[in-house]
């Protein structure tokens, strides 16, 4: 049942129903009020926030290690932009193929032991692929590890749900995804520092599985795995797959957010991507001949973490301050960080030719703030889709942003690169000249920030329903509490659809 379906017509019997699920909200919200304090968390779940920053931390790390050696990948296997942004490509693609079937899974069976086994599947694939001379077996274990990631980046925001609500929910998702541009630079560190220390690009690879295995053990016997709904004190259960898709399409505020991640999922996979090898071509023009593509991923791995670590907490404070006097303050934030990033990471591209550390400084500040966005969106999918379903939820968007996101932008950037070296190039029987390897990922890279503008109306427009779409879904989860207490009401399976 939808409770903002009821019209001055209907019957006494329904007015009596309303009046009890609206007392059955503010119940909820008084419950939820007695958690919403630091105070309140208690070691076991500090414990499980720990594991699953940690593994987040590693996930990340593994992402991109490959970014800080690309230069090597690419010199060993004679491969051009396009291939070597592929690589990314295919990762990706078996990510979210496979998102919608851990999505099904995790909300339905036991968290714990299909995270473990994502986690396991990934660390073992990376290693066997650091073994590999041929592009073509490299390529397709990259695709494995992307569905072994495709587990955990699936389930693990729906753990933090479960277990708090309110700001605390917020922090923790904060703390959570904190994690991923702090892993997103230690992955070009790790795989700069393991390159330069054996003098081989595979050793990279060969960090992030042992730290995987701790993980397993860590996911096993020590996080918990709460079960759908319990910090909400929900009684739903879970609905067909089917009806679960139903739900999201017909929800505007998660659908448009949604897209409007997948603009920050572009932007940030081609840069991410592309960025060292971008610096690297640059300073190549200048008159130190000492620059080597492990030093400039060591820069931008450091800026890139710096940046998320003050970007991430900084939207998630901005966002729980302002919510109580804007009530769609979460999707305005985003929208208008997306409008500050775009002329910041334009002029990035195009100051490298006038000085390196302003460069980095328009680089920190473009990616602080992309990065205010990354806690915002995950509550936003949080409170506007129903405990059961979660997890589903959270598989759509992984399946969305990177089909039309990452998935393809750091192929699509390679691509632009490689023609406008055709374009460009004076004799195109010769190999392309520095400056104009350097001048086509240029162009190509700013192809980014028009999408950031892209994305940024996506979050205005969501900001429109946010509110109306929260509701519904408190009035939901108030409504099968009271279900409980009064069976006569109407089946679960009638709010399910909010």
């Amino acid at each position: 049942m939808d409770p903002s379906s009821i019209t001055p017509n209907t019957s006494n019997q329904q007015l009596v129903i309303n009046n009890d699920n609206d007392s059955a909200t503010a119940l909820l919200q008084e419950k939820r009020a007695r958690r919403e304090t630091l105070r309140d968390v208690s070691r076991s779940e500090y414990m499980t926030i720990a594991v699953l920053c940690f593994v987040n931390l590693i996930n990340y790390m593994d992402r991109f290690t490959l970014a800080g050696v690309l230069g090597d990948i690419q010199d060993e296997f004679k491969i051009g932009d396009d291939y070597a942004g592929l690589l990314q490509t295919v990762f990706v693609i078996a990510y979210m193929i496979f998102a919608p079937t851990f999505g099904y899974l995790g909300d339905r069976y036991s968290r714990r032991y299909i995270m473990s086994f994502g986690v396991s599947l990934w660390c073992i694939t990376t290693l066997c692929g650091s073994f590999l001379h041929s592009f073509g077996w490299f390529a397709f274990f990259r695709g494995l590890v992307g569905i072994g990631e495709a587990s955990y980046s699936t389930i693990a925001p729906t753990i933090i749900s479960d277990l708090f609500v309110g700001n605390v929910r917020s922090k923790m998702l904060a703390l959570f995804y904190f994690a991923i541009p702090v892993g997103s630079g230690l992955g070009y560190i790790v795989g700069a520092l393991a390159n330069a220390a054996a003098n081989d690009w595979r050793w990279a690879l060969r960090v992030t599985p042992v730290l995987g295995a701790v993980a397993v053990a860590l996911i096993l016997f020590l996080m918990e795995d709460p079960p759908r709904g319990a910090a909400e004190e929900s009684h739903m259960k879970p609905t067909s797959y089917r009806q679960d898709l139903e739900s999201l399409v017909r929800t505007p505020s998660f659908m448009l957010s949604t897209l409007a991640f997948t603009c920050v999922a572009f932007v940030t996979g081609a840069l991410a991507w592309w960025g060292p090898q971008f610096i690297y071509l640059g300073l190549t023009l200048g008159p130190n001949s000492n620059i080597t593509i492990g030093s400039v991923s060591y820069k931008f791995g450091l800026v890139g973490m710096f940046a998320g670590a003050l970007g991430v907490p900084l939207g998630s404070a901005l966002a729980q301050r302002l919510r109580a006097r804007v009530p769609d303050a979460d999707p305005l934030i985003c929208g208008f960080a997306l409008l500050a990033s775009a002329p910041l990471v334009f002029f990035a591209l195009s100051a490298i030719n006038v000085h390196v550390v302003l460069t980095y400084v328009l680089i920190f500040l473009g990616m602080l703030t992309v990065n205010l966005t990354w806690s915002i969106v995950a509550d936003i999918i949080l409170y506007v889709v129903i405990p059961p379903r979660r997890s589903t939820a959270e598989a759509f968007q992984i399946l969305l942003s990177h089909m039309f996101g990452d998935a393809g932008s750091p192929y699509l950037i390679g691509v632009i690169s490689e023609a406008l070296k055709k374009a460009l190039s004076t004799n195109h029987n010769e190999q392309p000249t520095a400056s104009v390897q350097f001048r086509s990922l240029q162009y190509a890279l700013f192809v980014t920030c028009f999408v950031e503008i892209i994305g940024a109306v996506f979050f205005f427009l969501s900001a429109v329903y946010i509110v109306r779409d929260k509701l519904k879904v408190d009035r939901a989860i108030a409504e099968a509490e009271a279900q409980v207490a009064e069976p006569t009401h109407s089946s679960a399976e009638d709010v399910s659809g909010a």
